[in-house]
Formats: structure tokens, C-alpha cells, sequence
């Protein structure tokens, strides 16, 4: 009996300092947070001229603000309607809370708050929105400690920036982007007025749900301040008239999310927290340009349903299936000014520019010239536009290969210049077939390109998978005088802290000017006046280079001017065949035009003519009627003998 009495007492000691002990460390505990501060900041995403893009964010909208960076006014306001003695307490208003007790005692319940901006802080960070005794309890113990910790300003930054003002928004600068799209100090009296208002009933004192009571709170506020003699009579009859204009935002304003989407995924892994760590983020992206992009795939896809309605073959499925993509980049540094992954993103975020691979067609040609033309042949050089019969295994059977020109016509000998400009399928097999697949290959990867390569002829063909964006950075190689130049798609992001991260471009010399320049010469003669005629663009140089796939499954335009290189894909997402008109400069090259167009309108002042080597001399060939033809010390002019060599269909039949 003794012993159990003794148990007895010893449970009735260690209970409550078990209890008090628990107390202890969670007040600890949960104080730190406020101490140590680190809310959920929101990441804001900007294009290359400082216009906002996108924000980013997990549960919380919120924007950070210093103490030193807040409106004296505001924090006027503030205190003039929710606790004016602030500076005066240490936490809680005794009096007022003595005032509350004898109003709740009455009701029986809790019903008067009492609550100091403290106790509001740690209400709002720390406990629940529960009405009993033993939060009440905990809110005054935490607000006590908080100013022990922290200072005065220290306290108002934290509530300032924590607490939450309607429409999603937690902060006031937050709010006075949202709601005024102004920075905090652009903000009037009565702006400021209408923020601090918030906190009392954020979702029914928010301007954009009810406007006339948000202005009357504010107007009760701005009455307390001239009753404390903090403004005077004046001010107060200005402010009041004031009926500031509010806007009602969506909370990411994502103008580009084809852009947000890849951006998060080039960041994702040196920036885990991307959505909470309160980044700025600076892309390469000009948000003019994207606009311009939208709206040439839009009219380019418009279009070729339209041809399809016209002919009465467009169908519910060809809707549903028909996309494309475009991505314009500065060939000389690497940043995409322009991505657009498709044209509906609500429909589908697959990022067609990035994720999609697809055959290039007769839009890998110039790779394949090129190598012929750094292995000493020239635009003048002669190869067969001719058909011939391949025979090849296939798991153990012989079979043939009758490869044919897109309208099934021959030109006997052509030259080079016009093999590519009018895209002659049978002049590239016949002119890969004869200089060898394995001099070719090595070429393509002397150029960096690391896709895999289908093995065989059907590589002059362009068999191969290839994203946009790849295809892209490839053809900077021509577009820059030999230089292969990777896209970048941000600039730089800069912490909270300060800390900035910079991204540069990797850039490699795989080529020289020279050679790389009569590349570009021959597809100027694509767009002028080969298979990309659609698009020319009036008063500034194109060089480009239609593809369309076997049964019109792709089609391609991808082209730079002097300053940018743009690249167009159209296709079904299903991988079926278009209709046999939408070929790469129908379907794409008018969609290129579109989007230069606009952009000279935009930049009027865009370089408009390509500069040539000073290695780059002319002669006037025998070749298509005495026509000037370019050649450097590598592609040299030909002689007479091979400008003259007839040649039979027979005698390369084989």
C-alpha cells in the first residue's frame, strides 16, 4: 500500500513537469521558426528586356520585402488600426487583453481577440485559427519569446511579409503588385490604406471581390490615423476622394509556358526549390518576339486546314492532330529569342521544339554538301541526278532500292548549286554512294553532330530522329561562319541572397568562313529561287533549306537571315502523313516569312545582308549558262573536262 502510494505522488510530480518539459521544447521549437525566418518566396521568371513572364510558386504567392524598403506610411497605417501601443509593449497589450477577458467571461466563450501584431504574427505562422483557451494560451507564451528575439522592425518585416491579403496573395509587396501593379513605394496613401485593411478579412475585404467595402475599411483607417493626428485634415479629404484602380490578376501570369516548362527543366536540378526559393530568373527570350512566333504557327497551322476545308478533306482528327513548332535563336550567341512547343499549350504541354523528334528530310542536305564541299568539290561540281538500283541485304535477303525525285523527273548531270537548291533526291544518294557513307559520317561528326545516323544511303534521305531545338543548333554552324554554337535559354538567376548565377553558351570551331559561306550562298538560292520561295522576305538576305519527309509525315522550314535563325516544324502528333501538298515550304516556309516579317517590323534596324569571306572569290562557268559561281582554295573551280563529261542513265545502273 505504501508503495503504491508513493507511485501515486510520483506520477502526480512527473506528470506535470513532463508536461511543463514538452511545453518548453515546443515553445523553443516552434519560436525558431519566426526567429530563423525562411517563408516560401515566390520565383519570378523574365525575358531579356526585364518583362515579366512567369511566376513561380508552390502553395504561397509571396514576394520579400525589408523593413528598410517599406512605406513609413504603411507601417502608419498598420498600426493605427491594429495596435497602435506596438512599440510600447513587449508583446501583449495588458489592458487589452484584461478587456477581452471580462468580454469573454460574460459570453462564455472567446469572442474579443486582443491580439497585438505580435500575437497576429505568431497566430498567422505559428498556431491554428482554433478560438480556445489553450491556443490563446500558447499565442501570448510565443509572443512574449518572438520579443525577446526579435526587435521592433524586425517583427513588423515578419508580419508584413507572412500575412495574407486576398487573392492569393501573402505579403504586401505581393499585394501591391497584384492589386496595383505598383512597387510598394509608388503606392498611395490610400493603396496603402486598402493593403492593411486586409488582414481583418482578406477574402471579404479583397478590391477584386468587393471593392466599395475594401475602400470603406481604408477609409475608417485613414479616419483613425487623423483622429491619432498622424495625418492631418487635408490628406485625409484627398485620400478618401481617391478610388485607386485595382487589377485582378492570375497569380502565375504565365505568358509563356512553353518557355516556364523548359526553363524548369534546364534549372530543376541546381535549383530544386525552384517554386519556393524566391529566384529571379532571366531568360534569353525577347516576350515580343514570342508573341510574333505564337501567332506565325497559329496562321501557318490556320492555313493549312483551311486548304483542307477548301478541298473538303479536313476531318475532326486532322484538328485534333495538326501541330508544329518554332524556336528563333541569335545564331552568334546561342539565346533563344522565340519557342513556342505547339500551338495550343492548354491542350497539350508537349514541347514539340524540345521533345519531339522527328525525321528532318531534305532539311539535313546541306550537312551532306557540306562535307562534299570541304572534301574538295565545289557549288560547280557535276554529280548524276540520275536513278540507279541498290541492292542490299535484309536479314539474310537480298532486296533492291529504287530511290526517286519528289516528282519523279531527272536531270542528268547537275551541279551542286542546284542539286541542293531544288532539293534533287537522286544527286544526294548518288553523290553520298559515290564518295562513300564512312567519309560522310566522319564529316557529320567533324560538324558535331552526335545523333545516331541511320546506316546506309538513306542518310542523303535525312532518316534520322532530330529534335528542333538540335536541328537548330546544328544549323548555326552555316549561319555563323563555321562556329557550332549550343541555344542557351537562361542568363542568369539570382538568389535571394544576391548570389548570381551567369550561363554562357559552349561554342566550338568546327569550320571556317569560307567554306561555310558557300553553304550559305547556295541557300540563299533555295529561298530566291529553289523549293523555299515561300519564304523570301522582302529587302533582307534568307538562306534556308526546305524538308519534307517521306508521305508528307514532316514538314520543315529552317533558315537565318544575317542576324537570327529560325527553324518551323509542322506534323501530326500521331505521326500520319499530312496531306500530300503540305510540303515544307507550303506548310513551313510561309510561317518563317511571317515571323520575319514581323520581327524586322519590330527591330527595323536587324543586319539585312550577309557579309562575304575575303577567301570567297568569283568566276563566271560554262555551267548553266556562263553563270557566276563562288569557290575558295579548298572548293575550287572545276576544269573544263568535268564541266563538259556527258553521262548515261546505263552507265551508272548498277
Amino acid at each position: 500500500m505504501k508503495k503504491k502510494l508513493w507511485i501515486l505522488m510520483g506520477l502526480i510530480i512527473l506528470i506535470p513537469v513532463g508536461y511543463l518539459g514538452y511545453i518548453i521544447y515546443s515553445f523553443e521549437y516552434e519560436t525558431q521558426r519566426l526567429i530563423n525566418y525562411k517563408p516560401r518566396l515566390t520565383t519570378e521568371v523574365y525575358d531579356r528586356n526585364g518583362e515579366k513572364i512567369a511566376n513561380l510558386f508552390s502553395d504561397e504567392h509571396r514576394y520579400y520585402v525589408s523593413f528598410e524598403n517599406i512605406p513609413p506610411r504603411l507601417i502608419e497605417a498598420l498600426l493605427a488600426i491594429e495596435d497602435t501601443t506596438f512599440f510600447e509593449h513587449h508583446g501583449v497589450n495588458p489592458d487589452a487583453i484584461m478587456r477581452a477577458i471580462i468580454k469573454d467571461v460574460s459570453a462564455g466563450k472567446l469572442k474579443e481577440g486582443a491580439s497585438t501584431i505580435t500575437q497576429q504574427l505568431v497566430k498567422n505562422a505559428l498556431l491554428t485559427r482554433d478560438k480556445n483557451f489553450t491556443r490563446k494560451f500558447k499565442e501570448v507564451l510565443y509572443s512574449i519569446r518572438i520579443e525577446q528575439q526579435l526587435t521592433k522592425e524586425e517583427i513588423l518585416e515578419r508580419y508584413l511579409n507572412e500575412i495574407y491579403l486576398g487573392h492569393g496573395y501573402y505579403g504586401v509587396k505581393t499585394a501591391s503588385d497584384g492589386y496595383f501593379h505598383k512597387p510598394l513605394k509608388e503606392l498611395t496613401l490610400k493603396e496603402m490604406a486598402m493593403l492593411v485593411g486586409l488582414p481583418k478579412g482578406p477574402n471579404f475585404y479583397a478590391p477584386t471581390k468587393n471593392y466599395e467595402l475594401s475602400l470603406g475599411r481604408a477609409n475608417r483607417i485613414l479616419e483613425r490615423m487623423m483622429t491619432l493626428g498622424w495625418i492631418d485634415q487635408e490628406t485625409y479629404d484627398k485620400a478618401t476622394q481617391e478610388r485607386p484602380k485595382v487589377y485582378n490578376d492570375t497569380l502565375t501570369k504565365n505568358s509563356g509556358p512553353y518557355i516556364i516548362d523548359e526553363v524548369m527543366r534546364q534549372l530543376g536540378d541546381s535549383f530544386p526549390d525552384i517554386r519556393s526559393g524566391g529566384y529571379k530568373i532571366y531568360t534569353t527570350i525577347d516576350m515580343r518576339l514570342q508573341e510574333s512566333a505564337y501567332k506565325a504557327l497559329q496562321s501557318g497551322r490556320n492555313d493549312i486546314l483551311k486548304r483542307a476545308e477548301e478541298v473538303g478533306e479536313l476531318d475532326d482528327t486532322m484538328k485534333s492532330q495538326l501541330n508544329g513548332a518554332l524556336m528563333s535563336m541569335d545564331p552568334n550567341t546561342g539565346e533563344v529569342l522565340a519557342m513556342v512547343g505547339g500551338y495550343d499549350y492548354t491542350a497539350s504541354s508537349y514541347n514539340r521544339v524540345t521533345q519531339a523528334k522527328r525525321q528532318p528530310g531534305s532539311a539535313f542536305k546541306p550537312f551532306i554538301y557540306q562535307v562534299a564541299l570541304d572534301s574538295g568539290m565545289s557549288p560547280a561540281s557535276l554529280v548524276p541526278d540520275i536513278p540507279r538500283t541498290y541492292t542490299y541485304e535484309d536479314k539474310g535477303e537480298m532486296k533492291e532500292w529504287k530511290p526517286k525525285n519528289y516528282k519523279n523527273d531527272y536531270k542528268g548531270m547537275v551541279t551542286i548549286r542546284n542539286a541542293l537548291t531544288y532539293s534533287r533526291n537522286l544527286a544526294t544518294i548518288n553523290m553520298v554512294s559515290d564518295m562513300g557513307y564512312e567519309r560522310i559520317v566522319e564529316g557529320l561528326r567533324r560538324y558535331g553532330i552526335t545523333e545516331p545516323l541511320p546506316q546506309g544511303l538513306s542518310i542523303a534521305l535525312g532518316t534520322m530522329m532530330i529534335s528542333p531545338y538540335n536541328l537548330a543548333k546544328y544549323y548555326t554552324m552555316f549561319a555563323t561562319g563555321g562556329v557550332l554554337t549550343n541555344p542557351i535559354l537562361v542568363r542568369q538567376v539570382i538568389t535571394p541572397k544576391g548570389e548570381t548565377f551567369r550561363y554562357e553558351n559552349k561554342r566550338r570551331q568546327v569550320n571556317t568562313k569560307e567554306q561555310t559561306y558557300l553553304m550559305t550562298s547556295i541557300l540563299q538560292d533555295v529561298v530566291a529561287h529553289g523549293t523555299g520561295t515561300a519564304a523570301r522576305v522582302a529587302g533582307v538576305e534568307v538562306a534556308g533549306k526546305t524538308g519534307t519527309t517521306n508521305k508528307n509525315v514532316d514538314a520543315w522550314f529552317i533558315g537565318y537571315t544575317p542576324a537570327v535563325e529560325t527553324v518551323v516544324w509542322f506534323g501530326n502528333d500521331n505521326n500520319t502523313p499530312m496531306r500530300h501538298s503540305e510540303t515544307g515550304g507550303r506548310a513551313a516556309g510561309q510561317v518563317f516569312r511571317y515571323f520575319n516579317e514581323d520581327m524586322m517590323r519590330i527591330y527595323p534596324n536587324t543586319k539585312r545582308y550577309f557579309d562575304r569571306p575575303a577567301g570567297v572569290y568569283r568566276e563566271t562557268r560554262k555551267v548553266d549558262g556562263n553563270a557566276t559561281e563562288e569557290f575558295t582554295d579548298t572548293s575550287a573551280a572545276p576544269d573544263a573536262a568535268q564541266e563538259q563529261a556527258p553521262v548515261t542513265e546505263e552507265k551508272l545502273v548498277f
